[in-house]
């Protein structure tokens, strides 16, 4: 299976190819772009100003349920992250050449899922004026934040892995802005003659580039594995039935490259369809992220597994009843829903067929993705409502609110992705030219 799906380009064509899909823009960019940013206006920024009004009373959590569908929306957006820069570093480090077509995009996926999980991070705080009492800066009131606090343990990850991802994708595109100045005229060409740091492309500085890209390419891999597991400590630091389990930094880092996964193969369907990198993004990516994304289902499942013969075999009645509730009880058709959409759906990837399928691919990644967000709702649904005595339970049902929010944090993450791919070559251009072979000598 070759690299690329419609013959090998010249350089020429790779410049050609991915300038253009930056400098030449359409009436139909300009309608996508402006139908995501109203979405994002009327269904995620509108109904937080009208919470911030009204207080989150309006959400639908309770005295039995401080947590709702913000902090399970923050772990999906978290999850959804890791798989881009963490995919990328691993794959760089291996010297895997299919990685070349698809890590920026990868990256910059990274990129707007964190800053999507940090929105919510504020949203579900509720009184935003008081969120800079989370960092540590001298005030009035000599408050300090109390780094033994979930809350901040989520401030630390965020900030950390974004700005580690920044800096790494950044770094990844310097030559290509050098090549956007070199083509482009006016303002365009001064702000990529900044953004490029004077790129000229001598040896030293190719040079320098691989050992600080390698760098960071090694820093990355373990800080994304960290990050997720603290994460998880939100909920496994506790004592409450249903969240108190050893296994969910592992099982939280798992579900995150897997959703991560599932989201590339996506996106990627994306700039092939309406960016026309076909004969960049091919049947072979598809073929090894196909592959990826059934053992990581393997794993997944494994987990689930593992924990629920935990939760038999510790013989506690508290444990018991969670597991009983989230299996029966009212949010039943939603777990056997994530079972079904994230351990067997997948299995189809078995067959070769469906892994080459473009079409195919894209529904089982988007209904992964459900999966995989359901698991994240049904982790704090059904546990924090019901903790220890049966006349303490209370019930956790999202509001219109929080079904809207939801709903429009999807168009913030491809409105931000759709300004990104004017702005930053969505394909590396330099990389892709270090796969192709010298059969032919450029016109």
């Amino acid at each position: 299976m070759t690299m690329f799906d419609h013959g090998q380009p010249t350089y020429a064509e790779v410049n050609r190819d991915v300038l253009s899909s930056m400098l030449e823009t359409g009436p139909r960019y300009w309608m996508l772009l402006g139908t995501t940013m109203t979405i994002a206006g009327v269904c995620f920024f509108m109904p937080w100003i009208y919470q911030l009004i009204v207080g989150v009373g309006a959400a639908g959590m309770n005295r039995n349920a401080l947590w709702g569908t913000y902090l399970s929306n923050f772990i999906f957006w978290i999850g959804l992250s890791h798989s881009g820069t963490l995919l990328s570093a691993v794959l760089h480090i291996t010297n895997s050449q299919w990685r070349k077509s698809i890590y920026r995009s990868a990256e910059a996926m990274t990129l707007f899922s964190l800053m999507t999980a940090a929105l919510f991070v504020m949203v579900h705080v509720g009184r935003l004026w008081f969120v800079h009492w989370s960092f540590p800066i001298p005030n009035p009131m000599g408050l300090w934040p109390n780094f033994r606090s979930p809350l901040m343990f989520d401030v630390m990850a965020i900030t950390t892995y974004l700005t580690a991802s920044s800096i790494f994708i950044y770094m990844g595109s310097v030559p290509d802005f050098a090549a956007v100045r070199d083509v482009s005229t006016g303002i365009r060409r001064r702000l990529y003659t900044v953004f490029s740091f004077g790129w000229r492309g001598t040896a030293r500085e190719w040079h320098t580039l691989g050992a600080a890209y390698m760098f960071f390419a090694v820093f990355v891999i373990p800080l994304a594995v960290s990050v997720h597991s603290i994460v998880s400590w939100d909920f496994a630091l506790s004592i409450v039935p249903g969240l108190h389990h050893t296994i969910f930094a592992p099982y939280f880092v798992c579900g995150a490259i897997y959703s991560g996964t599932a989201g590339i193969v996506t996106v990627m369907y994306m700039l092939r369809k309406f960016m026309n990198f076909e004969r960049y993004i091919g049947e072979k990516h598809l073929d090894y992220l196909g592959k990826l994304l059934l053992v990581l289902s393997m794993l997944w499942t494994y987990i689930n597994i593992l924990e629920l013969f935990t939760t038999w075999y510790s013989g506690t009645s508290f444990e018991m009843e969670a597991l009983d509730f989230r299996m029966f009880g009212f949010y039943a058709p939603l777990y056997w829903e994530m079972i079904l959409f994230c351990a067997f759906v997948p299995l189809l990837m078995l067959f070769r067929k469906i892994r080459l399928s473009w079409n195919k691919m894209l529904v089982v990644s988007i209904l992964i993705n459900i999966g995989m967000l359901t698991e994240r709702f049904i982790i704090v649904a059904t546990s924090q409502p019901r903790k220890f005595l049966p006349d303490a339970f209370g019930f956790y049902f999202p509001s219109w609110i929080e079904f809207s929010i939801t709903f429009g944090s999807f168009a913030i993450f491809t409105t931000l992705f759709l300004i990104f791919i004017k702005w930053v070559p969505a394909v590396s251009i330099y990389e892709v030219k270090e796969t192709l072979k010298p059969l032919r000598r450029d016109a």
